[in-house]
């Protein structure tokens, strides 16, 4: 069994901090209608206390393609005060000595279905997919996360700080995904990454078709698929009109007491559905598109420009090295395995070199894990890409690799003004490495979220533990 630090780790860094962890009293009853309408499940994150904390002497990668040999990280009040050389430490501040060993930003995995897809992996916790009608927009990942899901402290120890949690992909439109901080919650709120925009899971391929065209139901093709896409975006359009229409017309007072004709001007009625792709239209929601091979990734492109609106990445992507010079000129960053294909027919023309090839034409790259057990080590699956990429003779420096775990999926996210590299003024998120993060003998020492340490490789009390795994699981990190 833990010891009964660890027992009550969890508990401990929820009361720790007081009222700063959860809202006061009365808090959300201060909003206003309007307000909940707009953000019905709204953040209830707060920081975790910290302490003022110099690193010093480490091998830095700050996570923008520069680096320092020998560099310090000062972290004030949860976020990066400073970074350089030889920084003095202010009184009051913890100082380690970091000589030998590596600090990179948090890694931030664009693609993952913990909390949706919890272990132990059972049918009764099998939430990801609503495969009940190809456009499920409608549904939100978070109202299916368990915060309590083992999986966030194992990703926890492999140094990772947020991830963006999906739908799956059975449907041509899965539902919104959330944006988590990898902290121990009794609620999705309390994880809820502050000020990160929602974004919608779409699917294209072989999925939507054999979900739905197995049951003699639309679609049953490719071309199914992109029937149906269009038609979702002519209804959202019209969607969005009708209510800019309402809104012109409350604005000029039409919409109170009736128009001079003696009309009603109801606003519209509220679908929820619709709502979600309206929220694209408008640029407010990012669009995350399942897709593996290029010729279909080219018309999701089409599609786009047809509606207006701009696809934020390309999930799986095992054929955007056909592709990368368009992914460039267009702004799209592709989440991809390092090393994952022919496990269908659309994934058969996977390479390894695929991460690096993206890459080196000037597109942005991510590592995924799409997986509860590679997101532990997304360090090492960047090892991996580094490496088919070195054999084909690029040269890819660790300054610029770590970039495809840090930096690029925080702007994949919405979220790169806050996170993805060690920039003043930035939450202070980042993992302390036993030594080069792409060796596979490399252990994260310590993780760091908003300043707070809430993993101590060497301090079983900072190994957090949820209540469902205590009693049920070896929760023993070894080195």
């Amino acid at each position: 069994m833990p010891s009964p630090a660890r027992l009550f780790l969890p508990l401990a860094l929820l009361l720790g901090g007081g009222c700063a962890v959860t809202p006061q009293a009365g808090e959300r009853s201060l909003q206003t209608a309007a307000e909940a309408v707009l953000a019905p499940f709204p953040s209830t994150y707060r920081p975790l206390p910290s302490s003022p904390t110099l690193i010093r002497g480490a091998r830095l990668l700050v996570g923008d393609g520069t680096g320092l040999e020998r560099g310090d990280v000062l972290m004030r009040e949860g976020k990066i005060a400073a970074v350089g050389a030889s920084l003095e430490a202010p009184p009051g501040t913890v100082v380690i000595d970091a000589a030998g060993r590596w600090v990179t930003p948090g890694i931030i995995d664009a693609h993952s279905h913990l909390g949706v897809y919890p272990n132990p992996s059972v049918q009764a916790h099998s939430d990801g997919n609503e495969a009940t009608a190809p456009n499920t927009a409608e549904v939100w990942a978070e109202h299916s996360v368990w915060p309590q899901d083992p999986g966030f402290s194992a990703a926890l120890a492999g140094g990772v700080t947020s991830m963006v949690i999906l739908p799956g992909s059975a449907n041509l439109f899965g539902g919104r995904s959330v944006t988590l901080k990898n902290v121990p919650a009794r609620t999705v709120q309390d994880m809820k990454f502050p000020g990160a925009p929602y974004g919608l899971k779409m699917a294209c391929g072989e999925n939507p078709k054999r979900v739905y065209g197995s049951k003699n139901r639309s679609p049953a093709t490719r071309m199914g698929n992109v029937a149906g896409y269009r038609s979702a975006w002519i209804e959202a359009a019209r969607y969005v009109a009708d209510w800019d229409k309402y809104e012109q017309r409350k604005e000029s007072g039409e919409a109170k007491g009736g128009s001079a004709a003696g009309q009603r001007n109801d606003p519209p009625k509220r679908d929820l559905r619709l709502e979600t792709l309206a929220g694209v239209l408008k640029g407010e929601i990012i669009v995350h598109n399942h897709c593996y091979r290029a010729d279909e990734m080219a018309v999701m492109i089409d599609v786009a420009r047809e509606f207006g609106y701009r696809i934020g990445t390309f999930h799986h992507a095992v054929e955007s090295y056909k592709i990368a010079d368009l992914l460039a000129e267009e702004g799209i960053c592709s989440a991809m395995w390092a090393d994952w294909w022919g496990f269908k027919m659309e994934s058969l023309d996977g390479i390894r070199e695929n991460v690096a090839m993206v890459d080196a034409a000037g597109a942005c790259a991510v590592v995924h894990s799409d997986s509860e057990i590679g997101i532990q080590r997304l360090n090492q699956e960047t090892a991996k890409a580094v490496a088919a990429g070195r054999r084909m003779g690029l040269d890819i420096s660790p300054e610029r690799a770590v970039t495809w775990i840090t930096r690029n999926p925080a702007l994949s996210a919405g979220i790169l003004d806050q996170v993805g590299t060690l920039e003043v003024g930035k939450m202070a998120d980042l993992v302390l490495w036993s030594d080069d993060p792409f060796s596979v003998y490399t252990l994260a020492d310590q993780v760091y979220i908003d300043g707070a340490l809430v993993f101590d490789r060497q301090d079983p009390a900072r190994q957090p533990v949820s209540d469902f795994a205590l009693g049920h699981v070896s929760t023993e990190v070894r080195p």
